[in-house]
């Protein structure tokens, strides 16, 4: 190919799909591609998409059409989720010329013999089970922090999800290729991993193309902890049944993980959660919670939860609400339920109408707001680090604590990707905290 080809990338979703976009970028720059914004002309425009939610898949005609309009001689490659889950109904869509499946979209570039626009678009894409193997990734288009991706696929059979149809079975990279990507990753400058994948508390299954594990979370999570370089070690999301006291109590005294979880709940009705094939029930939910808050007082804890799910009655929002309202926890990732095809929910009786999943919806986002007030204020006062992000928004610059308070000052340039020790001293009126400098030499 021409050093003179573009390629530009979108990403829909989570930060596992970030970090594969990166990867795949950076096999297009091997064969000689130059990146481009995605608002910029190109010759090829690449869309990785997602299909959790239905908001996700009604994007992709909105995004294919801004493409066009950049170039409508434009090459149109659809990759992720939604187009291993339904690759002829993307390939449909005016514009697509290609769509790779769950293994193909690895092996994009071979896919692309010439850019000459084709009627119907293209399709490569494996059956799911051939999907069993793994591809490691991560992100480094953000000067201050990287998506590392860990581990794939899922083995559970949550009743909403389409995820394991998307992306086939718990499959981990090695533990060696995990820390190689890392050091990689701190040779860049980076300061903060985020440990990332579809069920990261399942590493060490597959790692070697069998099913047992080689490896723990927790292993790896001990591993990580001796990378020179990375200030910073997140954990993204991990399920509740798979965090282990181990886990927290050595983040707990760690040298670079830091005292942020995100745990998905998804209710707090045991009935739904039944009803959902999660694999616990409450109680193991407050038991992670307070092992947390015992070794972490000032922890961040994020929760996944879904509303509006077959059979949830008022009185079982309710017991959701009141659950959330009284954990000691800082912040909701809030989903609405939509049905997805080839889930057992969708099959379910006691479908919730969907003005009452958007009232259910707006009620918890409120919670959200007043738990993150609640968290933010309990940390006034508080001598914390902050690592400062490389965007000037409206003359500020922004960054986080390591227990994800976000912060903001007016914008320096000489501040970026460095970490700053600060006293937290007010909540501004945007909801970001202020804080007082603390004299000690930032560190480089």
């Amino acid at each position: 190919m021409s050093a003179q080809k573009k390629v530009a990338f979108y990403t829909l979703g989570c930060k596992l799909n970030f970090s594969e976009t990166s990867t795949i970028a950076r096999s297009f720059l091997g064969e000689g591609f130059s990146r481009v914004e995605f608002d910029e002309k190109a010759d090829i425009y690449v869309i990785n998409t997602c299909s959790v939610t239905d908001n996700a898949d009604k994007r992709f005609k909105s995004i294919v059409k801004s493409a066009l309009k950049q170039n409508e001689n434009a090459f149109l490659i659809a990759i992720g989720c939604y187009a291993q889950l339904k690759p002829e109904e993307l390939a449909a869509v005016d514009g697509v010329d290609l769509v790779l499946g769950a293994t193909e979209k690895f092996k994009v570039t071979d896919y692309i013999n010439d850019l000459t626009k084709n009627d119907l678009g293209e399709v490569h894409s494996c059956e799911i089970e051939e999907a069993d193997f793994y591809v490691g990734s991560y992100s480094i288009g953000d000067r201050t922090r990287a998506f590392l991706k860990v581990q794939d696929g899922c083995d559970y059979k949550c009743t909403y999800c389409t995820i394991p149809l998307a992306r086939g079975i718990s499959r981990s990279d090695t533990l060696e290729n995990v820390l190689q990507n890392a050091k990689e990753i701190s040779e860049k400058g980076i300061k903060e991993i985020v440990l990332t994948g579809v069920n990261i508390g399942d590493y060490g299954k597959g790692e070697f193309g069998n099913k047992k594990h080689e490896h723990t979370f927790y292993e790896l999570v001990q591993a990580l902890d001796t990378v020179e370089g990375i200030s910073r070690v997140r954990i993204s999301s991990i399920e509740p049944n798979l965090l282990t006291n181990e886990t927290i109590d050595f983040v707990s005294k760690s040298n670079s993980f830091v005292p942020h979880f995100h745990i998905p709940l998804q209710s707090g009705s045991d009935t739904l959660l039944k009803l959902m094939k999660r694999r616990y029930l409450k109680e193991t939910y407050d038991n992670r919670v307070e092992a947390i808050k015992k070794t972490m007082p000032n922890a961040c804890i994020g929760v996944d939860v879904i509303v509006g799910f077959p059979g949830e009655t008022d009185e079982l929002f309710l017991e959701t609400y009141n659950y959330l309202n009284q954990l000691d926890i800082s912040y909701l990732h809030v989903f609405t339920y939509s049905e997805r095809p080839n889930t057992e929910a969708v099959e379910m009786e006691g479908a919730v109408p969907l003005k009452v999943r958007a009232k259910r919806s707006k009620m918890l986002r409120g919670l959200s707001v007043k738990k993150r007030r609640a968290f933010y204020e309990s940390q006034l006062g508080n001598d914390l680090t902050v690592l400062f992000e490389s965007e000037n928004k409206e003359g500020f610059i922004h960054g986080f604590t390591q227990n994800y308070v976000k912060v903001k000052t007016p914008w320096n340039p000489e501040l970026v990707n460095t970490l700053h020790p600060v006293k937290l001293t007010k909540i501004d009126e945007d909801g970001l905290v202020r804080f007082d400098w603390i004299e000690i030499p930032a560190t480089h």
